[in-house]
Parts: C-alpha cells; structure tokens; sequence
C-alpha cells in the first residue's frame, strides 16, 4: 500500500492536513534536537523528508522504512546527501545491533506497526544507554467538542479531499481508520514504559491531533 502511494505521499499529506504537517515536523525537530556527530535512525521515514532536516544539521541519519516503494522513492530524490542512509527496516527486527544510536524517532508510523509495544522494545534495544526516543504520532483530543470535530473531518472531509489529490484512495481509507483506532497519549505512554523507556512524557499539538512522545533509555548506573 505505500509502495503504491510513495511519489505523491509527501504532497498528499501536506494537503490533507492544509499544511499543519510542516509545522509538527518542526517540532518534532526541535524535540529530537539533533547535533553534529550524533547517530539517529528515523524510522517510518517514508520518502526522507525528516531526515533530511536532521542529516543537514551533521548527524548522521539512517533513513529507515518497512516499505521498499517509500526507500527506493527516498534515496530518487535525497540520495546525494551528506550523512544519510537509506535502508529498508522492520520495526520489530530492527538491522541494527544493540546500543547503536544517540536517538530513535518515529513520525505517523508507530500505528501502522502490526505489535506498537515490541517495536518500542525493539527501538530501546537499538538505543544506546541515556538515548532518547521522538515519537510523533495521531492521538486523540482531549476536549470532547474539538474532538467531535476532528472525528467529523476524518469521516467525511478527508476521504472526499483524498479522492482529488490521492493516488491511492483505499490506503487513505486505512490511515483514517488506524487514527480512529489509535489510543490515547496516556495509554501510549504506558506501553513506553512498560517497554522500559524512562522519563515518559508528551505534549500536544494542535489541540491534541498529534502528540510528541519522548523518552530516556535508562543509562547503565541506573538500571
């Protein structure tokens, strides 16, 4: 499904969301807060978007996405650029040996994992001790008449703007649904930690459509 829908991805989503998609990366960018020399895997990459941002401040970024459409689409257009990998990954059997990176983020993909709680496992592993975890996901709004609203959206304005702009009606039909489906922040938060992660908290943006999880893997003196 997202083989299929890879080239217009980016641009869909941006119309899908009337541009509110930029202004979450920058604050998930601004959560992982990436610096020179640091090794960060961004997994459910998609097509590079974010992880050229982090690349271009010198950390040194793999790229990694479950589908192959979405990888081959990534490395067509950001290939060249300095301190990027791109490579295909499962998220529950990660390629990467343990205590590889400085952080592991994941934006809009964690839903789509068939097991959320053993890819959180499997992001800890791969995380070095005192790494961090930035999860930009969907959630659910916490004011009940906003959330009304935005449920209304994803019912009926959303399938309606997909069939214009969308090359793939049937995948955006799926990613209405898995938002429905997709727990609340505070329930997220628990599988963080039962998952072993450390220093769970979360924010909202814009009313609660989306949430920024982070988290500390614990260093070794404290486990």
């Amino acid at each position: 499904m997202f083989d299929q829908v890879a080239a217009a991805y980016d641009r869909t989503n941006f119309l899908l969301t009337f541009g509110l998609e930029k202004w979450w990366r920058v604050a998930t960018t601004k959560a992982i807060d990436p610096r020179r020399g640091q090794r960060i895997l961004d997994l459910a990459a998609g097509t590079g978007a974010s992880s050229v941002v982090l690349a271009d401040v010198g950390a040194e970024v793999v790229a990694g996405d479950f589908s192959a459409g979405m990888i081959a689409e990534g490395r067509r257009r950001h290939g060249t650029v300095p301190n990027l990998t791109f490579q295909q990954a499962d998220a529950l059997d990660l390629p990467f040996d343990d205590d590889t990176f400085d952080t592991v983020t994941i934006s809009y993909g964690l839903r789509n994992v068939n097991d959320p709680k053993k890819a959180l496992a499997e992001m800890l592993r791969v995380t070095r001790p005192g790494g961090r975890i930035v999860i930009a996901e969907f959630s659910q709004p916490p004011f009940a008449p906003f959330r009304a609203l935005y449920r209304f959206y994803n019912a009926r304005i959303l399938p309606f703007v997909a069939r214009l702009v969308s090359s793939n009606v049937d995948a955006y039909d799926y990613l209405n649904e898995s938002i429905a489906d997709w727990p609340d922040q505070r329930t997220l938060a628990g599988w963080m930690r039962d998952a072993g992660w450390s220093s769970v908290a979360y924010r909202d943006l814009t009313f609660g459509i989306v949430a920024l999880h982070r988290a500390r893997k614990p260093s070794v003196e404290s486990r």
